[in-house]
């Protein structure tokens, strides 16, 4: 039986028709590294190292050939124990993979390659290259951990993509013709991953203007123009130059009856929709003053092109000292050094409310800002690590971590190859980042007088300074050249214009005394003098919200959560922030959301420990995570009204909840209150709120999973079994237990996953809660469908429908039916299918469950696909379709999209496939959804139609 493999994308391998499961992810990992090399010997030593790294398990060789062994009965089931294998051969002291161009779509992407460059015909040799590049479906070997696929075997495959999009774009501008036309697509999509490779980019320019394409020309020509200034700082190349002349040239001959100017046309608004590098930088304060000579300084850190090492600098200082606009204002100064990018993080070190970003975090929030989609995160902090830095070798980035507790807070997130720069912040000196990693370190002391009098100048003006010189040097003198103190001031005089330099002078003379939270540093300034002095000017009302905001833990609130920490009306409060804001105490940091600095909120911190300990501590903070628990119900409740959760008891007095317009207001509230959703579950743990804190995480269960956010499950599920245990709440652990176990699964951790489900089904039943085992029965069915144990997910099923019909939960019970139906879809029983999925339908019709009858609806679709009864199908995908735009279910609307597609591409109908995948990518790309890179991938084979296939809208 013919056996087939493909490299050129997700690792995949055919026996016959039928796709093979090829394992754990190390084990494709093997497979893939073979099939790059294929027929030749690679070396164990190889191996090990790109499955492990430098850090081997002493097992690591047992492994291998425990790999290879299990490969081999993969791809050839009937071969003896001792036999020798087709494919797989012991060779050299490693392993080679014997396969011919037949069977390897690389091995096929490289004849056609040479056959084109053997054919001395441009036309020629365009259509092999077209037929080459049609092979790829994305990057080589996706899919693998990526740990893995850093290695440089796979980057020489993903190289060998570029240089043959170059040569078949040269090849058919030789050729011309409507060869042209047919590789746009193709180079398009090299050209968005390799933004700055000015050769494809003049190339795609050319190829565009030969084909008619004048404005889409100039738009990429633009587009790449400005990335080059606003990356690299430098103008376009030769070859770009000349493509522009060029495009100017046909553009003056299309033009000339018209007699419109050039110059008209190129002021038209432009579009660039290509993807950027990172640019976190934050904006560059417009008065930052001095710090000439440590601004001259960093001049020499910068990296030179064969660096050996990364340089790193470690700005310490005082809070308030000005580390941070330091460290953003330089950045920004040399932002054309590093072509590919800035990453910045702030690790609240220092947060007042104890929400710091741990490393592991951090390492998840970089790869965010790097691209990684969610589901392609590896799940452990040292395989994070790993991918992290494998991501930064041989770029050129500026990295800013900004506010580090110490030195092994930010030791995780240090580039492990030379070329980028890092700038570490801390109010703490970092001696171990000085010892161990050669880092320079910088201590910032108060500004000079002089740099202090042109801050506070630049702040309120030169008139009103030159009015009262006496008055702005005794303000100066009072701050003692600490540049938060003289913003605060500043601001102040700022929103008070009528008030005399000399009452503020004076003021700040009346109000002495130290930050306790400076008392390890040296107090070079009272910081406490500036901010109680506006401080003191609150009404009693306002002063007293300043003071609890201090316990919330986000970088942000809003406005109903500010008033949960007051137990205020909503309307009774927005006077009071507005209040704060003129005061510089808080910021608003958009419309309705108010934020505050860490060192202001350790001051209102120290003032609630003084002035409100006589009254009940805990009662704002539950109230704040009441205001989160419910508005997060609410929010999954507008997402998904039919869907199973958790009953919450009733929110306490003085609670804000959010309410929601539909499902597209829900969906942004969870996208906007992510973190501080899930610092709210730390918090409740942290301070013994254990009830809110299984209760917070079971209720986010269903959207962290929708939206593949699968180590934050994880890490919140984790705290929520350990607070259902310190409260011996049998039913929070069963909850957050049955949601660890799904999270596993997804995770591919299989032994755990059972552990948990196993564990949750017994405490369910413990309580005798039968629908919470039917869930739990129901994930079980699940994973173990996605582990092609069929069977045993029919099993599931059965327990599932039996709890359910004990305890009359008909919604669970049709769930269950369309779930089955499901199963048989992938065991390819097709008929067995429709009955199951026709009764679920039925079932959810008479209950009034649309989500339910949406979904059985989408099922038969799938099943009538199956059966090439693709009219059938796309009848039921659009009443599927036509329930989920009513029920403003975004997700599964876009997942039915895919499904529509799906059948038009196999009915040879790919214009309504691509208008059907388009629209899909569109919703995902929109709710931030991993699974928009898996449609992405499906458009480019709706691109070209083939003979006999439709080309007009149906």
């Amino acid at each position: 039986m013919i056996t087939r493999f493909a490299v050129l994308g997700p690792v995949r391998a055919w026996r016959g028709d039928a796709e093979l499961v090829l394992g754990p992810p190390k084990q494709r990992g093997l497979l893939a590294l073979l099939l790059t090399q294929p027929g030749q010997p690679v070396a164990l030593h190889e191996i090990v190292d790109a499955l492990w790294g430098q850090d081997p398990p002493p097992s690591a060789v047992n492994v291998v050939q425990r790999h290879i062994g299990a490969l081999r009965r993969l791809l050839e089931p009937d071969l003896p124990t001792r036999g020798v294998s087709r494919w797989l051969v012991r060779s050299s002291g490693g392993y080679r993979l014997e396969v011919d161009t037949d069977h390897l779509d690389l091995l096929r992407f490289r004849e056609l390659r040479r056959r084109a460059a053997a054919s001395g015909q441009p036309g020629t040799a365009t259509e092999l290259l077209i037929q080459a590049l049609a092979l790829w479906r994305g990057p080589a070997a996706s899919g693998i951990p990526a740990e893995i696929r850093c290695h440089p075997a796979f980057l020489s495959v993903d190289g060998e993509h570029l240089a043959a999009a170059k040569e078949a774009a040269e090849q058919a501008l030789q050729a011309g013709g409507g060869l042209g036309a047919r590789l746009l697509v193709i180079l398009r999509q090299a050209a968005a991953h390799h933004l700055l490779d000015e050769t494809l980019q003049a190339r795609l320019i050319l190829l565009l203007a030969a084909t008619g394409r004048q404005a889409e020309a100039l738009d990429v020509y633009r587009a790449v123009r400005d990335r080059l200034a606003d990356d690299l700082g430098v103008a376009p190349g030769p070859e770009l130059q000349a493509a522009h002349q060029h495009l100017r040239g046909r553009a003056r001959a299309l033009s000339a009856p018209t007699g419109q100017p050039e110059a008209s046309r190129e002021s038209a608004p432009e579009t660039d929709n290509a993807p950027v590098r990172p640019a976190q930088l934050p904006a560059d304060l417009a008065s930052f003053t001095g710090r000439h000579r440590e601004l001259a300084s960093f001049l020499n850190l910068l990296p030179d092109e064969g660096a050996a090492t990364t340089p790193i600098v470690a700005i310490g200082g005082m809070a308030g000292i000005g580390k941070t606009a330091l460290a953003v204002h330089w950045a920004h100064q040399v932002t054309d050094r590093f072509p590919d990018g800035q990453l910045y993080a702030n690790l609240r070190g220092f947060h007042p409310a104890g929400s710091i970003m741990s490393p592991a975090e951090a390492i998840r929030f970089l790869l965010d800002a790097l691209g990684v989609p969610a589901q392609r995160v590896p799940a452990g902090p040292d395989a994070q690590a790993a991918l992290y830095r494998s991501l930064l070798a041989d770029r050129r980035m500026l990295i800013v971590l900004d506010n580090a507790r110490d030195t092994e807070h930010v030791r995780p997130l240090l580039p492990g190859a030379p070329g980028c720069l890092v700038m570490v912040t801390s109010r703490h000196q970092l001696y171990g980042l000085v010892a161990a990693e050669g880092a320079r370190s910088l201590t910032l002391s108060v500004l000079s007088e002089g740099d202090a009098l042109e801050l506070l100048t630049r702040r309120i003006g030169a008139e009103r300074v030159s009015r009262e010189p006496e008055a702005a040097a005794q303000i100066v003198a009072s701050c003692a050249g600490l540049p938060l103190a003289l913003a605060v001031v500043a601001a102040r005089a700022v929103v008070n214009p009528d008030f005399p330099l000399a009452s503020i002078a004076a003021q700040l003379l009346e109000h002495q005394g130290t930050l306790e939270a400076f008392s390890e540093e040296p107090p070079a300034a009272d910081a406490r003098t500036a901010f109680s002095w506006s401080y003191h000017l609150l009404t009693p009302e306002a002063a007293r919200v300043f003071r609890l905001f201090a316990l919330h833990s986000g970088p942000d609130s809003s406005l109903a959560a500010a008033a949960s920490l007051a137990g205020q009306r909503p309307g009774q409060v927005r006077p009071l922030l507005a209040e704060l804001v003129r005061a510089q105490l808080l910021s608003e940091t958009a419309p309705g959301r108010f934020g505050c600095h860490e060192l202001l909120r350790a001051y209102g911190a120290e003032l609630s420990e003084d002035q409100d300990t006589a009254r009940n501590p805990s009662a704002p903070r539950l109230r704040l995570l009441d205001h989160y628990l419910h508005s997060a119900h609410a929010a999954d409740s507008t997402l998904a009204p039919g869907r199973e959760r958790l009953e919450l008891p009733s929110h306490g007095a003085g609670v804000s909840v959010s309410r929601f317009t539909g499902q597209a207001d829900a969906a942004d509230w969870f996208s906007e209150h992510r973190s501080v959703l899930l610092a709210s579950i730390e918090q409740g743990a942290r301070h013994g709120c254990h009830t809110h804190c299984w209760q917070l995480a079971a209720t986010l269960e269903m959207y962290l999973d929708r939206n593949g956010h699968w180590q934050e499950q994880l890490a919140a599920q984790t705290m929520a079994v350990n607070a259902a245990q310190r409260l011996g709440d049998v039913r929070g652990q069963a909850h957050a237990h049955r949601a660890l176990g799904f999270v596993s699964g997804r995770l591919e951790r299989w032994d755990e996953a059972d552990a948990h489900l196993s564990r949750a089904l017994e405490l369910f039943a413990e309580i005798g809660d039968a629908a919470g085992q039917g869930r739990v029965h129901r994930y079980c069915a699940f994973l173990a469908n996605g582990r092609r144990r069929h069977e045993e997910a029919l099993d599931h099923y059965e327990h599932a429908t039996r709890l359910y019909r004990a305890c009359g939960r008909r919604s669970g019970e049709a769930s269950v039916a369309n779930e089955v139906g499901w199963t048989y879809i992938l065991m390819g029983k097709y008929d067995n299918a429709l009955e199951e999925c026709e009764r679920a339908l039925t079932a959810h019709q008479q209950i009034g469950d649309l989500n339910g009858e949406a979904a059985a609806w989408d099922s038969l679709g799938y099943a009538h696909h199956h059966l090439h009864a693709h009219d059938q199908a796309l009848d039921c995908y659009e009443r599927a379709l036509t329930l989920y735009r009513a029920i403003r279910d975004r997700y599964l609307e876009a997942d039915t999209l895919v499904h529509i597609g799906d059948t038009c591409r196999a009915a040879q109908r790919r214009p309504r496939a691509e208008r059907a995948w388009r629209r899909a990518l569109g919703i995902l790309e929109e709710i931030g959804h991993p699974d928009a890179a898996r449609v992405r991938d499906k458009l480019p084979a709706a691109a070209a139609p083939a003979a006999g296939e439709e080309t007009e809208a149906d």
